[in-house]
């Protein structure tokens, strides 16, 4: 397996003098060696589980892809709480760990019956459903394996104290019915249904907000627990980014192509999905995501320049392609 980055490599550098596509880039580096270095090897595991087995489809659908919008938000609010490198790697392998299980489901059949992600096959398509099914219940488990290994210190080591079970428990309540798997059924019994705005608002916090918001807390309390002042600008900053992530994904559905996206364009309004942009029209719903990136960047005002990653982001994640 590759070796996990040098603590002090990446994460634990003050890189804020850098333009934001230099770090994103050597961010995305490092939690890509991080989460190959999580995964287990298919040389590891016995006869059955490794080509074309399940170990290998793990490897799939986690390595070679994807934003890391959700790393890279563990990484920013780490500069916020001066944590320690190993602990926020640890925290975004978790948080993408998530996502792609939950992408993996998603795309299922009974789910959105989706043929493309990140510009190849989704894994039911290459591997089957029944693989593709034990993928994303591996995925989650190791997610939290993940977490908690580097937190695993003697005591006295000099280091800050790490709140580990508010970690889990961050992850646990973001991951579960209370949030992205409870929007995610929000979203599959609102096919077909005309909802109003509060409610897309609704299912949206859950089903991508809450996991934007687990990452962002998770950088945090890296570093040691929260202040109530710190919690509060946290959770809203969160919200604004987490609902901006799903305008502009509403947008790029409708305006994007499907090599552009990695993934299927146009699927929202073949499947008669309720959308920001099919509530709002396209020219508000562009409007809205400027205006959220705005709240998110006011809601950063008590950190200072030390929060300067996380508006960079908010502002990236508005301007996007894909």
């Amino acid at each position: 397996m590759t070796a996990r980055p040098e603590a002090g490599e990446g994460a634990g550098h003050d890189y804020r003098d850098d333009d934001l596509s230099s770090w994103m880039n050597r961010q995305g580096r490092r939690v890509e060696q991080a989460l190959e270095a999580v995964l287990p090897a298919v040389v590891q595991v016995r006869p059955g589980l490794g080509e074309n087995g399940l170990v290998e489809a793990m490897r799939y659908a986690v390595l070679g892809g994807g934003k890391r919008v959700r790393a890279l938000l563990v990484y920013a609010a780490g500069e916020i709480s001066g944590a320690a490198p190993d602990v926020l790697d640890a925290g975004a392998c978790a948080v993408e760990l998530i996502h792609a299980y939950s992408l993996v489901h998603d795309d299922m059949p009974c789910m959105d019956d989706d043929a493309l992600r990140r510009g190849k096959p989704t894994v039911h398509r290459k591997y089957g459903e029944a693989v593709a099914m034990l993928v994303g219940d591996a995925l989650q488990a190791l997610a939290f394996e993940a977490l908690v290994a580097p937190l695993r210190r003697p005591a006295g080591d000099g280091r800050p104290i790490v709140p580990v079970g508010e970690m889990v428990s961050v992850l646990a309540a973001a991951a579960g019915a209370g949030g992205m798997a409870g929007g995610q059924a929000l979203d599959l019994a609102a096919v077909g249904a005309r909802l109003d705005r509060r409610q897309l608002e609704t299912m949206h916090q859950l089903k991508t907000g809450a996991m934007l918001a687990a990452s962002v807390h998770l950088g945090l309390l890296s570093g040691g627990l929260l202040t109530p002042p710190m919690a509060g600008a946290a959770a809203a900053y969160s919200e604004a980014v987490g609902l901006a992530f799903q305008v502009v994904d509403d947008i790029l559905d409708v305006i994007a192509d499907s090599q552009t996206l990695g993934k299927t364009a146009g699927k929202d309004q073949a499947q008669d999905k309720p959308t920001y942009v099919s509530i709002l029209g396209l020219d508000e719903s562009q409007a809205l995501a400027r205006q959220l990136a705005q709240r998110a960047r006011r809601a950063l005002e008590p950190f200072g320049s030390r929060a300067s990653r996380l508006a960079e982001l908010a502002d990236y994640i508005v301007h996007r392609v894909h």
